[in-house]
């Protein structure tokens, strides 16, 4: 792990929100940093040139569909996952944790699964038993498991097997799964000994749900551990932003500055400022390609009057709308398409409508993340985000 380490470059004055850089093997991470997520070693509709094209630093693949499919054994042919994809950026992979967690939330299963089999996740200490969503097949998971899956997928930064509680569950169920958490880490820092490759960072994840006893009990014993960075995960599952602000101000005046800080699962507009200003560093979400599939792209409210920052351009209004997506978006598909050909596209059911929709709203929130970074280190951030909202 010599070769990943982080640096504070800027410190905003009005809040905890922070610039600073990432060294990886593959590359240089500037932070705070939109993570784009590819689940299956993809951010959908979108192909390598145009994530360089787009200026991704990084973006996220599951370990658990890698498990699954292509397999371990593929990818380990292949050379790791970099080689796989044909990409030499940064590269995140996760723990499983979220993905069981939601296969245990998930009815799926049921048409292809045992209709008497009551649960399709089950939890136990040495770790995780459960069901594939593809065609049913028993597998299980355990931090050793999951680090040795990471070190064989070989992404930079890498994260620690842990319990992600649903929403909303109770205290003492939520510290049951923590402790769990805690312990899983344990198990994971020596598995990641002699499993991951010297160049990849094991994230240790705070977990605790909505409980502030909790949150700042997890975020003081992970950082105790030798763990590179750590994530916080557990808010993406129900919270309202409320309780995701709360759990943040619990949890970051609790780590170390000298780490990096991950947020799992969140990444809308008005939460990336929100998570930038309690100091998280990076972030990831699968909001603008999933959205960009669903014809609802991403625009600026100052400029058009929305509340909910996108429009949805599948709608009869912009059928002959000669303007693009957004008059102050400077991404290739704004400087040449119109709403109308988008309409057109979409409506028609074509491919190259999910491809122009997510280039530009990955290029949106990518952007927004740069620029809130010269916001920081020019000392505007709190005008900018103001401004901004």
């Amino acid at each position: 792990m010599a070769k990943f380490h982080f640096e504070v470059t800027k410190k905003d004055s009005l809040s905890r929100a922070r610039t600073g850089v990432i060294f990886t093997e593959h590359g240089e991470i500037k932070t705070p940093a939109f993570v784009p997520v590819g689940t299956q070693a993809t951010v959908k509709s979108l192909d390598n040139s145009e994530l360089t094209k787009l200026k991704v630093q990084i973006f996220f693949v599951n370990t658990y569909h890698m498990v699954l499919r292509p397999g371990l054994e593929v990818i380990e042919k292949m050379g790791g996952l970099h080689r796989f994809i044909g990409l030499n950026i940064p590269l995140i992979t996760d723990s499983t944790g979220f993905q069981i967690f939601s296969l245990g939330n998930s009815k799926r299963l049921k048409i292809i699964g045992n209709e008497k089999e009551p649960k399709l996740v089950k939890i136990n200490e040495d770790g995780v038993i459960f069901r594939s969503h593809l065609d049913g097949s028993e597998h299980s998971f355990t931090p050793e498991k999951s680090i040795a899956a990471q070190g064989i997928l070989g992404a930079d930064i890498a994260i620690s097997f842990d319990e992600c509680t649903f929403y909303p569950a109770s205290h003492d169920y939520s510290k049951a799964a923590m402790e769990r958490t805690h312990r899983w880490g344990l198990r994971g820092l020596v598995a990641a000994q002699n499993k991951l490759k010297d160049y990849q960072a094991l994230y240790g994840v705070v977990q605790g749900g909505i409980y502030e006893d909790l949150r700042v009990q997890s975020a003081k014993y992970i950082s105790s551990l030798d763990f590179p960075g750590i994530a916080i995960g557990g808010v993406s599952v129900g919270e309202s932003k409320k309780e995701m602000k709360s759990v943040l101000k619990w949890v970051i005046p609790n780590l170390p500055d000298e780490k990096p800080r991950h947020l799992l699962g969140v990444g809308e507009i008005d939460d990336i400022f929100d998570l930038v200003a309690a100091g998280v560093d990076s972030f990831d979400c699968v909001m603008p390609t999933r959205l960009g599939r669903m014809g609802r792209t991403l625009v600026q409210n100052s400029k058009f009057k929305v509340q909910s920052w996108t429009i949805d351009i599948t709608k009869a209004e912009y059928a002959d709308d000669k303007r693009p997506i957004d008059e102050q978006c400077e991404c290739d598909v704004c400087k040449n398409y119109s709403r109308a050909y988008l309409n057109h596209l979409f409506r028609a059911k074509e491919p190259l409508a999910y491809k122009l929709a997510s280039f530009h709203n990955v290029y949106f929130i990518n952007n927004l993340a740069g620029e809130i970074r010269k916001s920081i280190e020019e000392g505007k951030f709190s005008e900018f985000r103001k401004s901004y909202l």
